[in-house]
């Protein structure tokens, strides 16, 4: 990414500690109050549908985003108090890759998912009999 598109925009704005009933229309209205709302969406979950409680709002100016922060942040809103700020630029996940880090069958330290079921330990040569020698003919 360059560093135009990491760089903070003055005017978003991260809405937190809403009410799940809260709707984008309704943050729209709400934060029109303070100048021309250009966005404002409330995050929902990708497979209920239902609000994760917290949104972003995007103000046409610095100024407006401001005001919002100074006349909404801590305010009562459908019984719980929001938390308005400024917006952080979002940081990059890293790459997990397929798979994801400790966990699949074994879990544990192992790494990565899969059906790791044990087996044989190659790391000493053959698993069989008692020997301690190493190699695979013993």
């Amino acid at each position: 990414m360059d560093a135009s598109a990491q760089s903070a925009n003055p005017a978003k704005l991260f809405v937190g500690n809403l009410s799940y009933n809260i709707t984008s229309e309704q943050l729209t209205e709400k934060f029109s109050q303070f100048g021309t709302v250009v966005e404002a969406l409330v995050m929902t979950d990708k497979f209920t549908g239902r609000s994760k409680g917290f949104g972003f709002v995007t103000m046409s100016s610095a100024d407006e985003a401001n005001a919002c922060v100074t006349g909404l942040n801590e305010s009562e809103w459908d019984g719980r108090n929001m938390v308005v700020n400024v917006a952080r630029p979002r940081v990059p996940r890293e790459n997990r890759g397929f798979g994801g880090g400790a966990g699949g069958y074994n879990g544990g330290s192992r790494g990565g998912g899969g059906f790791n079921r044990g087996g044989r330990d190659f790391s000493r040569g053959s698993d069989r009999g008692s020997s301690d020698r190493g190699g695979w003919n013993n």
